[in-house]
């Protein structure tokens, strides 16, 4: 399925099915954490960038996630926090990110609450990775995460010994999208009309 949504349209979709949420942002909290979900439009359509983590950084080794970190006390906003992160993990410029809108906030079985944004960006660009803190640099292709064949929610019993819906993408290109940066992926894809709640 090829997807014909320009970024005007994703951005108003966003804006359209925006639900307000009482949870606001605590600056320097340690636990509010902010993410930029980075789309690139080429000619053979929408592509999400994904990072793969170091395994010298102290949470989520290894693991696939979307540029980000916590919100410090200078940022002022999710916003301000998800730019400065990609700068800083993938040398992405904040003048080549064009941000569409932002989804509500994600809390993660390790109890931090996650506001992501998300961005338009503007593709070729050169990246700068921090391999302290990322491996890998990669793309998934948009019609791909919307084949309800490619992922599937698994009952999974966390650390704390709570047992949670999990969602799990099959891999791509070697790497599993699956946890916290999954279930914000499938609310985007929800948001934009691409996939139903129901599946």
């Amino acid at each position: 399925m090829r997807i014909s949504l320009t970024a005007d349209q994703i951005k108003t979709l966003l804006f359209q099915r925006d639900a307000p949420h009482t949870i606001k942002p605590i600056y320097g909290a340690g636990k509010h954490a902010a993410v930029l979900v980075p789309l690139i439009h080429q000619q053979n359509g929408w592509q999400v960038l994904f990072t793969r983590r170091s395994d010298s950084v102290n949470d989520h080794k290894g693991q696939v996630s979307f540029p980000g970190g916590s919100i410090e006390h200078s940022d002022g906003s999710p916003v301000a926090a998800a730019l400065r992160e990609a700068n800083e993990e993938i040398g992405l410029k904040p003048e080549h990110i064009h941000v569409l809108g932002e989804l509500p906030p994600h809390e993660s079985v390790t109890g931090y609450i996650i506001f992501p944004v998300v961005a338009k960006i503007e593709w070729p660009v050169i990246l700068n990775i921090n391999s302290k803190e990322v491996s890998r640099v990669f793309t998934i292709p948009l019609d791909w995460l919307i084949q309800k064949e490619n992922y599937e929610i698994r009952d999974w019993l966390s650390p704390f010994g709570l047992r949670h819906g999990v969602v799990f993408f099959r891999p791509y290109d070697g790497e599993q999208l699956w946890g916290i940066s999954a279930r914000i992926m499938l609310d985007l894809l929800e948001k934009l009309g691409l996939i139903s709640s129901q599946n």
